[in-house]
């Protein structure tokens, strides 16, 4: 607020608002809305709220209109001698001039507030940053050993993959020998299964007659039969089974085994 300014603001702490209408003057020249000037200086004793000071005479505190009309400014000062006319109106302008050097020291306090916290919070937001910077550097420094590691995994990967895919390409190698043999045994042992018995066996039907075949056909053992009227009567015959064969018709070894034998 200026020296020329037409509006003064009220001195209660909390309020600063511009004065219109009525407002509460005090002989300490401080001035105050309508509002809390009626709240305040309704107890007794009174004390001023901007500077504490006591009021306790009749006239310390006055409630006066901002905006008087024509006739009372036209008879508020009628019949008064000139000093005094001058008098007066030197107070009122040293009122309005103090209440515009308070609002001046006021306006100065509240920017050296705001430039103490304005310095502060500058304090504070230097050391976020620094700290920041701080975590941001480690963080970037995590981040490339993270990334190191990573590497090496990568790596570490890559190298057993080939070694699988080598491991792979080795066992379906094998695998396929595998088969392969496995095929070729079973080719050869049911080709042997329908040869000729071993050397050293003859060549009869009983040899290429299946074991379990073999196996079910009753065995007997030779009985000697007694000499009597029939003189060609053999020593001992065996019983003929199914399929059996007599002592002759076996083949001898030395014969060929390709040519059928001929009892004579």
């Amino acid at each position: 607020m200026s020296l020329y300014d037409d509006t003064l603001l009220c001195n209660f702490t909390k309020c600063r608002t511009k004065l219109s209408g009525f407002a509460w003057v005090t002989a300490c020249s401080h001035v105050f809305c309508d509002k809390h000037g009626s709240g305040e200086f309704s107890r007794s004793p009174a004390i001023c709220p901007a500077c504490s000071s006591a009021l306790s005479g009749k006239l310390d505190i006055v409630r006066t209109e901002l905006s008087p009309s024509e006739e009372y400014k036209a008879m508020v000062l009628a019949g008064l001698r000139p000093d005094i006319v001058l008098d007066i109106s030197s107070r009122a302008l040293a009122f309005w001039s103090y209440q515009v050097h308070q609002e001046h020291m006021y306006q100065e306090y509240s920017l050296s507030q705001a430039e103490a916290q304005l310095k502060q919070m500058d304090k504070v937001l230097t050391q976020q940053n620094q700290s920041r910077e701080l975590e941001l550097t480690a963080m970037r420094g995590e981040v490339a050993s993270l990334k190191k590691v990573m590497d090496e995994y990568k790596r570490k990967y890559s190298d057993v993959s080939e070694r699988l895919m080598e491991r792979n390409r080795q066992y379906q190698k094998l695998q396929g020998l595998y088969d392969s043999l496995r095929l070729r045994n079973m080719v050869v042992g049911g080709g042997d299964g329908e040869r000729a018995p071993e050397p050293g066996h003859h060549n009869f039907s009983t040899v290429y007659q299946p074991v379990a075949a073999r196996q079910a056909m009753p065995q007997r053992s030779p009985q000697f039969l007694a000499t009597g009227n029939e003189g060609d009567s053999r020593f001992f015959s065996c019983l003929e089974a199914d399929g059996a064969k007599t002592f002759f018709q076996f083949s001898s070894p030395g014969r060929d085994r390709g040519r059928p034998f001929k009892k004579h």
